[in-house]
């Protein structure tokens, strides 16, 4: 073989080789290969961050799952479920590959923040981001391009946030795609959280898709997000629930084999609304999560620093609360209780 013949052949094999590799941040996984390493965002107008990520490669290929852990940092449960689910996966035994971000907004984890960043900003709110923005803006960016877009399938997982005492449930978010709304119905069942709240409202603007889930469903990947714990708390049966749903759609996908956790009857959510703070003050919920209540009720007052009542915050109809704000800060506007209403038909 002559030089150039050799050099050629060479060529060819690194780039066979760089085609068979899967790349997320600096990791770089071949078939068969469990990584872990990290998406690095760089400093920008504000400081940046590392964002951990394990990548687990089956031996064939097969769909690429993303499991998407802390999106809000007081949101414990997912974040400690990833560690368990990263332990079950056998490159050996699976097809396809599963990406883990195992705490995709680490500056709100440490810094013990609900809802907001240090810039202000809601990071599931931002997607699909900006490369020169503010943090929040540049972790949604990274995210989008390193994570949902080599993936085929994704799953958002939350819980209710450190205010926030919640019943487990998922959401099935549709895009423009009906075939894409469709499996992503099929991913709800399988997660085997057997409360979904349908949401048909979400945006439908590749552009403006301002959610991390529907970043992937507007880019033509099935997805999901998945609630289960709240309050800060780490109780097992929240992070057991978490687990379960995660293994469950990797057995669903046909990744790897694993116990399956598929709902047959589940209850369904048609309308649905997040109730607010009218005013600023000290919150105090006269209802629990999963209550059953009819329009009218009393959900809850607010007072102010003296105890006077500021305002008082009713059901605008009858159904179930799906979560209620457990803490008493509140501010104008934010979230006090979500409130959905079951419905038989599931579209």
């Amino acid at each position: 073989m002559n030089t150039i013949a050799f050099a050629l052949l060479c060529l060819s094999v690194t780039a066979a080789q760089a085609q068979d590799t899967l790349r997320v941040g600096d990791v770089t996984a071949a078939q068969g290969v469990k990584a872990t390493g990290a998406i690095r965002i760089p400093d920008g107008i504000d400081k940046g961050v590392e964002i951990p990520v394990s990548v687990v490669r089956g031996a064939e290929p097969g769909p690429v799952l993303a499991l998407i852990a802390g999106t809000h940092g007081y949101e414990y449960t997912s974040i400690l479920a990833l560690h368990q689910v990263l332990q079950q996966l056998d490159p050996s035994k699976m097809k396809g590959a599963v990406i883990l971000v195992h705490m995709a907004n680490p500056e709100t984890f440490y810094g013990r923040r609900i809802y907001w960043s240090s810039d202000g900003k809601n990071l599931n709110r931002v997607y699909p981001g900006k490369k020169d923005g503010t943090i929040s803006e540049r972790i949604a960016e990274a995210l989008t391009h390193e994570v949902i877009d080599p993936s085929t399938h994704l799953v958002d997982m939350h819980s209710g946030d450190g205010n926030e005492s919640l019943r487990p449930y998922s959401y099935w978010m549709t895009g423009t795609d009906p075939k894409i709304d469709a499996q992503s119905k099929q991913l709800n069942l399988a997660y085997g959280l057997d409360h979904i709240v349908i949401d048909h409202d979400r945006p439908k603007d590749v552009k403006d898709s301002r959610y991390t889930a529907m970043t992937a469903i507007l880019r033509g990947k099935p997805a999901i997000t998945a609630e289960s714990g709240g309050m800060g708390l780490t109780d097992e049966a929240s992070v057991q629930a978490h687990v379960r749903g995660a293994m469950s759609i990797i057995n669903h996908l046909g990744i790897m084999k694993a116990p399956s956790a598929t709902v047959t009857r589940p209850v369904w959510y048609g309308k649905s609304e997040v109730l607010t703070a009218p005013v600023t003050g000290i919150w105090q919920a006269i209802v629990d999560k999963d209550a059953v209540i009819s329009q009218g009720t009393l959900v809850g007052q607010i007072r102010d620093a003296f105890g006077k009542t500021l305002a008082e915050v009713r059901a605008p109809f009858g159904g179930t609360m799906l979560y209620v704000v457990g803490t008493p800060p509140v501010i104008k506007g934010e979230p006090v209780a979500f409130i959905a209403v079951p419905t038989p038909d599931a579209r």
